[in-house]
């Protein structure tokens, strides 16, 4: 082998397996111009999971290229990925068809009954029936009947509202945009996975260079 043959990695921040036995073709992607070595690197085990359940390990990527220089000394590493990989080890077990349905039907009457109880006290707490009346008095010099054509715009309006803030309906979108909830959604990922390797690193339990035998190779037990 060439000394000066590159092995270029790159590793997501958050991976999950569905083996314990995890391997470096598990959580890299990799590129090689001596395409012989890829296949004998991706079999090359990093971690293996003791424990029953799920569980997570945060791997350093100095453990990473220090597991592929134990094989293959002269190899020159790239990294261009993740500098500490959060590798989550889930069974693959599908709950029923039932609890799923029941699960969506859940989240979408408390999602329902939420924002109608919160549209309900934000018009309650500005008075818009009052307010409502006086407009329509003031147009057409009619007191209301409680039912008008401002009732009914302000009803679209809130509806088309909602749809044009979160982006879609159903599986339509209406641009290419990511919705505010997708948005929401990888901050919060993004926030957990920082918190999840950091405080692995302060506990000593990140999987690092000169620390196999050390560290916690199991992770911790997720709820």
């Amino acid at each position: 082998m060439s000394s000066d043959m590159i092995l270029y990695i790159k590793g997501d921040r958050d991976t999950e397996v569905t083996k314990p036995d995890v391997t470096l073709g598990d959580i890299l992607s990799m590129e090689c111009a001596d395409k012989t070595v890829l296949p004998k690197i991706k079999t090359l085990r990093i971690i293996k999971f003791t424990k029953p359940g799920q569980q997570r390990c945060v791997i350093s990527i100095l453990r990473v290229i220090e597991r592929i220089h134990e094989e293959y000394p002269r190899l020159q590493i790239e990294n261009m990925g993740e500098t500490d990989i959060i590798v989550t080890y889930e069974d693959q077990k599908t709950p029923p068809k039932a609890w799923h349905i029941m699960k969506t039907a859940f989240v979408a009457a408390v999602t329902f009954f939420g924002a109608a109880f919160s549209i309900m006290a934000f018009n309650n707490d500005v008075d818009v029936t009052k307010l409502f009346g006086q407009l329509y008095e003031l147009v057409t010099g009619q007191e209301t009947g409680g039912f008008t054509i401002l009732e009914i715009t302000y009803s679209i309006g809130i509806t088309a509202g909602i749809l044009i803030f979160f982006n879609h309906f159903g599986k339509k979108r209406f641009t290419v945009d990511p919705t505010p909830m997708e948005v929401q959604m990888r901050l919060y990922e993004n926030d957990i996975q920082t918190t999840l390797a950091e405080d692995a690193a302060r506990k000593g339990a990140e999987l690092d260079a000169g620390t196999v035998g050390t560290a916690d190779p199991s992770g911790s037990s997720r709820t």
